[in-house]
């Protein structure tokens, strides 16, 4: 990457189940606030979920919001924020050289169940369909509810990559830059997905659905008692500009992106494979120059499942067994698992490591599974290291899709 241009994180905008700006979703990450609730979805019924509050109507229309979708609003809602945290004027660029790249598991289930459950009201007569249904299914819909929202006009869509792709979105918007096509950029990850009970009934179909008396302690990566994945919603943009636009105009710099990873395992529809994440690992920090000692901070996957969790933990400790100040963590134990924003949820979550130098802990760890330990795993309560100067976060996904990205502190 010596020859390309440098590109750094500017801003971000975010909501989640325990936060919808990054100084509350990290005020709770510290606190030990989960944002796991009971939920109720149609033929499921009661279960849990990773819940988010924020406003739609702060950027949007009451009509746009009942066009669109809740994909759409969170990407919108994410995108103005993210703009607003970067100080940037979007009218200073050529709108065609803007690019909004939104990462996805899927997009189009939650409106098709809809759809679908409201023409059986009407015995299935199909002048009942909304004509809006085509808009609202395509993959590409949040990002481009966003450039209808922002008025922006450069390439704007979506990356299915499963549970991988909100590192995906911040790596296309990153590669954009350096290529030249774009001179600003919003890159991350958007779910919806709590609201398609198909996912809900496939997890639970799977046993791989959690379950607990206590909302709160449902999500509990590595621990002996974990039971399965709390879906959540939720989404996370950042803004990205090259390093040197943006000391031009004097932004604030909150990390540089200097490496990534994307591979696939080729092994299982579900079933990770620790050999790929071990590949795809080793691609990031080759990527960014540096070896598994200069790393600070990682930021797992792990979806409190039984196997998944113990196969990312043996990919854990063969790259960075042999260091010792690296520290290990996971964001999924507060919010659950966002699907295919869950990377860029887990890497905001986080940044913030770069300036006060505390890492934020894996809460419901009670009893560690043994197969699941790896050295300097941060657990229940924050742990003030000094200094994090380089964090790797880390999303894997179905259908063995494996993706990393290493940010560090801005420097000259």
């Amino acid at each position: 990457m010596a020859d390309l241009p440098r590109v750094v994180i500017t801003g971000l905008g975010l909501t989640s189940p325990n936060g919808n700006s990054l100084a509350e979703y990290r005020a709770n990450l510290l606190a030990g606030r989960s944002g796991v609730t009971d939920y109720e979805i149609r033929y499921v019924g009661k279960t849990l979920a990773g819940v988010c509050d924020f406003d739609p109507l702060r950027y949007q229309k009451k009509k746009e919001v009942r066009r669109g979708t809740r994909a759409g609003s969170i990407a919108v809602y994410c995108a103005n924020e993210a703009v607003a945290d970067a100080s940037v004027e979007l009218a200073r660029y050529d709108p065609q050289r803007i690019g909004i790249y939104t990462g996805i598991t899927e997009h189009g289930n939650v409106e098709t169940e809809n759809e679908i459950y409201d023409v059986s009201q009407y015995d299935y007569d199909l002048r009942y369909w909304s004509h809006h249904h085509n808009p609202r299914t395509v993959a590409n819909n949040p990002a481009g509810e966003i450039t209808l929202n922002l008025g922006v006009k450069g390439p704007a869509y979506s990356l299915g990559g499963a549970c991988a792709a909100g590192n995906l979105g911040l790596i296309q918007g990153m590669q954009m830059l350096q290529l030249g096509e774009i001179d600003f950029a919003l890159g991350g990850g958007i779910s919806e997905s709590i609201r398609t009970f198909g996912i809900f009934a496939s997890f639970r179909a799977q046993g791989a659905l959690a379950e607990h008396a206590d909302p709160a302690k449902a999500s509990r990566p590595f621990d002996k008692e974990r039971n399965g994945i709390v879906v959540a919603e939720g989404g996370c943009l950042f803004a990205l500009e090259r390093r040197d636009d943006a000391l031009a105009r004097g932004a604030r710099i909150v990390a540089e992106v200097i490496g990534h990873g994307v591979n696939s395992d080729g092994t299982d529809f579900v079933l990770p494979d620790a050999a790929g994440q071990n590949a795809c690992l080793r691609a990031a920090l080759a990527s960014a120059g540096i070896g598994a000692q200069d790393v600070d901070l990682v930021s797992t996957h792990a979806t409190s499942t039984s196997s998944g969790d113990v196969i990312e933990c043996r990919a854990i400790r063969e790259v960075f067994g042999d260091a010792e100040d690296v520290y290990i963590n996971n964001t999924k134990s507060f919010i659950g698992h966002a699907m295919g924003a869950a990377g860029a949820l887990e890497l905001a979550g986080n940044l913030p490591s770069l300036a006060d130098g505390v890492v934020h802990p894996t809460i419901n760890l009670d009893a560690l599974d043994p197969e699941c330990e790896v050295k300097n795993l941060v657990a229940n309560t924050p742990r003030d290291v000094g200094r994090i100067d380089t964090i790797l976060n880390m999303s894997f996904g179905m259908l063995g899709i494996n993706s990393a990205v290493i940010v560090q502190s801005h420097r000259d």
